[in-house]
């Protein structure tokens, strides 16, 4: 009886991991458009493994991911539209965007550099969020194909656009290794002193895009401590341990064991919403940051990155408004991201680590991504 019972709960595991699990009807055609006089594209990267994401130039988004369960089946799991007007028309800006000039929060929109006071548009009242209205997620980035395994992406931000000082110029680099890893590596220059904090923001789903809630999604960040925030999402400057409250990730958790305990913070991020402070070694340069297991189809991703800290944002603004790729409606915590990153509002907290870069200087940050499964 006992063997029969294992057997249905397999098969059970089997059917409900593979729901729509044919390749994304992602169609090229779909993401030929013109935007601000320049040409909007699809490119599909792959690997010897058979991983396959396809990419815009537009926001250079993330459009699709491939990537096999424990079964071999293969599963889009990331959120995002099956057309470029998708993306213009969306309430939700930021799937699969990169993210500049500055990822996550600016405290009302003003910081200072050397004494000099910048204002930036304010987006996410009373606060700046993501670069501003049109930040790097709604530009068109000049796009290069190296091969089947990555795409170079480049981007010049005139002096003072969003209220940024300094001519920027940025490299950002997608590659699809043979490791079943995607690596996303930045770089930029500035002509003046400038703040930069570059990440991106694909929404993953490792049941698959729209397959219901990732509540069951076990979760572990390599950090004992992160910054709280006030009813307005901005760091008050404290960074505490995470040890006796639901952000304690250090033993892997499900995402929804804690998610609507009592806590202020989480009173404040609608769930979790939160930057925690990685723990590194000294002189550690890219190591690992957070992991998250799909315990039905044992599929598991690893991050990786060289920043201090990560954003984890469990889809708590979702409201089941957006209808996705497949005509899936993704619903109220249907996703997660971890967003590699330095500190939201560093410029106004000088005990963070800094986020200034200044001509001469070359800011480099890495995020890889990388995929397996678990039995």
């Amino acid at each position: 009886m006992k063997k029969l019972i294992l057997a249905l709960l397999v098969v059970f595991a089997f059917a409900s991991c593979n729901q729509n699990n044919s390749k994304p009807t992602i169609q090229p055609k779909a993401f030929i458009k013109m935007v601000d006089g320049k040409s909007i594209e699809l490119f599909t990267l792959k690997n010897k493994n058979g991983l396959e994401m396809t990419v815009t130039n537009y926001g250079g988004r993330i459009i699709s991911l491939l990537v096999p369960d424990k079964y071999g089946k293969m599963e889009d799991i990331v959120l995002g539209y099956d057309s470029i007007n998708g993306y213009l028309n969306a309430n939700e800006q930021y799937f699969g965007a990169a993210i500049g000039r500055y990822g996550n929060r600016i405290a009302k929109g003003l910081f200072a550099i050397d004494s000099i006071k910048y204002k930036l548009a304010i987006n996410n009242a009373p606060n700046s969020l993501h670069g501003g209205p049109k930040g790097f997620s709604s530009k068109v980035w000049e796009a290069n194909q190296k091969g089947q395994k990555e795409l170079n992406l480049t981007l010049v931000s005139p002096d003072m656009e969003e209220g940024f000082p300094g001519e920027l110029k940025v490299m950002m680099s997608y590659r699809l290794t043979d490791n079943n890893e995607l690596a996303i590596y930045y770089s930029a220059k500035t002509s003046k002193p400038t703040i930069l904090n570059l990440t991106n923001h694909t929404y993953f789903n490792l049941h698959g895009a729209g397959n219901g809630n990732i509540l069951d999604h076990v979760l572990y960040i390599n950090a004992n401590n992160y910054t709280p925030v006030d009813s307005t999402l901005i760091p008050i400057g404290k960074i505490e341990t995470v040890t006796g409250t639901p952000f304690d990730f250090t033993t892997p958790t499900s995402i929804g064991a804690r998610i609507n305990e009592k806590h202020e913070q989480l009173k404040y991020g609608l769930g979790y919403d939160h930057n925690f402070v990685l723990n590194k070694s000294k002189g550690e340069a890219v190591s690992l940051a957070a992991s998250v297991y799909d315990p039905q189809c044992g599929r598991l991703m690893s991050v990786y990155t060289n920043e201090p800290g990560i954003q984890f944002y469990c889809g708590n603004f979702l409201k089941g408004k957006e209808i996705g790729k497949k005509n899936k409606q993704y619903n109220y915590r249907s996703a997660f991201c971890l967003e590699t990153q330095h500190f939201p509002d560093s410029p106004n907290h000088p005990e963070f680590p800094t986020v200034v870069l200044r001509p001469g200087e070359i800011y480099t940050s890495a995020c890889v991504y990388k995929f397996s499964v678990k039995y």
